[in-house]
């Protein structure tokens, strides 16, 4: 399975951690908590869908249609490791998580042999302070 491409716009991402955080969301909705119009929203949220990020979720017809986050299969989880979290931390366990996450990352590049069948992986960490959403 080919590795999807990660959005890099700041709507796509705040969406995307609105599904996280609130599991299903119509533009409506979504627009409402980012300040943005709906419109706007209905736009990025059918992007992500292009992108295999979201999908359609169940809902009972009429003109709403709520969204929600795709999850990967166990096979493609066996292939790549892609996830985010929207967490409420202190900004003293902010700096302790990225130390501790430092730490465990290093501990991979400087140990002193590679394994035979180790692949090179990217590892890619944001933590970001404030809250996307508003």
């Amino acid at each position: 399975m080919s590795r999807r491409p990660l959005p890099d716009h700041p709507v796509r991402i705040a969406l995307l951690d609105l599904l996280a955080e609130h599991g299903t969301l119509t533009s409506t909705q979504a627009a409402a908590r980012l300040g943005q119009s709906s419109g706007l929203c209905s736009f990025h949220l059918r992007k992500l869908a292009e992108l295999g990020l979201i999908e359609e979720a169940p809902h009972q017809g009429g003109k709403a249609r709520p969204w929600q986050l795709r999850w990967e299969t166990e096979d493609a989880l066996a292939t790549d490791e892609s996830f985010s979290a929207l967490i409420h931390v202190t900004p003293g366990e902010m700096a302790e998580l990225g130390a501790s996450i430092r730490r465990l990352l290093f501990r991979y590049r400087d140990r002193g042999t590679r394994p035979a069948d180790a692949v090179a992986v990217t590892a890619e960490i944001r933590l970001l302070n404030g809250d996307p959403v508003g």
